[in-house]
């Protein structure tokens, strides 16, 4: 059995022992600094803070605007503590934002709802990146705890500044609604890209060219597709528990956005299944063609060796030192030896093309 990677082994030793509900960081992402943005917005206009103190965000709790926080930073938990204890979010909650391999849920409290998901992008070196994203929505204000500065949510900043946009005439849970269907609209970009890789090698494997890293491309795609399968599939669930939810905070007019998201998450999950079996797949492609190209090879060698087994023999016969061997008096026996020779290498080489063997 493969063992775990050294990294992930270090990330489960620190849960081990702990208490529930314990503080303490599990990731790989690390900021010198926790990063907060707030956006504090109504019809009227827009309010935008950039700090580093969290204490910031306190003020905005108790405002009749709609309030957007946004942390970049989660190793700095003493900073997200103050910010969870002062919002009153319940210490299972401040664990499961800390915990980077935590799967995508949702679980609704009195007052509030916290949501965790799986953010999928190509960063500036156009890497394949999964973050881990932390959501609640309370009655007029959304948090977000992102690990690094990075994000997709510059549409959902355009649309707030936009004062005849939507997102400013509604409440908080349309404003996550439209973070949520960012990060899920954009799983259909990734899976996009993913797909045309998929495509390219099956292309490169179907037309037998393919090389030694090919088995290779095809593991780390095997590797890349499950990340976003496991990223994915839970969040059926997690949308459907939303939309279906009786909490006051969810308006009735809005639950009908956060039932098209539901459908997209359906068509993604639908298409990242497609894409996994067609992985699968390529394996099974690709040693099939490996397989007949070393096919074609023996049969070559086969031909050949048949061809040369009458040759062989002929040269053997006459290759024995007996003296009364008449043939070899005559005066033309080495040449009608080549002669019967040839005749039958080609006699052979006729056979084959009339059985199509070559």
């Amino acid at each position: 059995m493969r063992k775990p990677h050294k990294s992930k082994k270090k990330r489960i030793a620190k849960t081990i022992g702990k208490a529930p509900g314990a503080d303490g960081y599990v990731g790989q992402k690390f900021r010198e600094t926790t990063d907060i943005e707030i956006q504090d917005y109504s019809k009227e206009g827009v309010h935008v803070i950039k700090t580093n103190n969290v204490e910031d965000a306190f003020k905005f709790k108790t405002t009749d605007q709609i309030t957007w926080i946004n942390v970049n930073g989660l190793n700095h938990t003493e900073e997200i503590s103050k910010l969870g204890h002062y919002y009153g979010l319940h210490p299972l909650v401040m664990e499961d934002i800390l915990n980077t391999d935590h799967r995508p849920k949702v679980d609704e409290y009195e007052d509030y709802f916290f949501v965790v998901l799986k953010m999928l992008y190509f960063n500036k070196d156009e890497q394949f990146t999964v973050e881990h994203i932390s959501l609640v929505l309370g009655k007029n204000y959304v948090l977000t705890f992102q690990e690094s500065e990075e994000d997709i949510f510059d549409s959902v900043r355009s649309r707030i500044a936009n004062p005849e946009s939507r997102i400013r005439m509604f409440g908080a849970d349309y404003l996550a609604f439209a973070l949520i269907d960012t990060i899920v609209d954009n799983y259909f970009a990734v899976i996009e890209d993913f797909g045309e890789k998929i495509e390219a090698l099956e292309d490169q494997v179907f037309n037998e060219n393919p090389d030694d890293e090919t088995p290779k491309s095809i593991q780390f795609l095997k590797r890349e597709v499950l990340k976003i399968r496991r990223s994915v599939f839970p969040l059926r669930e997690v949308i459907s528990r939303i939309e279906k939810s009786e909490n006051p905070i969810i308006e009735e007019r809005n639950r009908d956005y956060y039932r098209d998201t539901y459908d997209h998450v359906i068509q993604i999950n639908e298409n990242i299944e497609i894409y996994r079996d067609m992985v699968w797949g390529l394996m099974d492609m690709y040693m099939t063609t490996v397989s007949n190209k070393m096919n074609n090879i023996m049969k070559v060698l086969t031909i050949i060796a048949t061809i040369f087994i009458p040759l062989t023999f002929i040269a053997g016969i006459y290759g024995m030192n007996f003296e009364h061997m008449p043939e070899l008096h005559y005066k033309y026996s080495y040449y009608i030896l080549w002669a019967v020779m040839v005749l039958v290498f080609l006699g052979m080489l006729y056979y084959f093309r009339r059985k199509r063997w070559l």
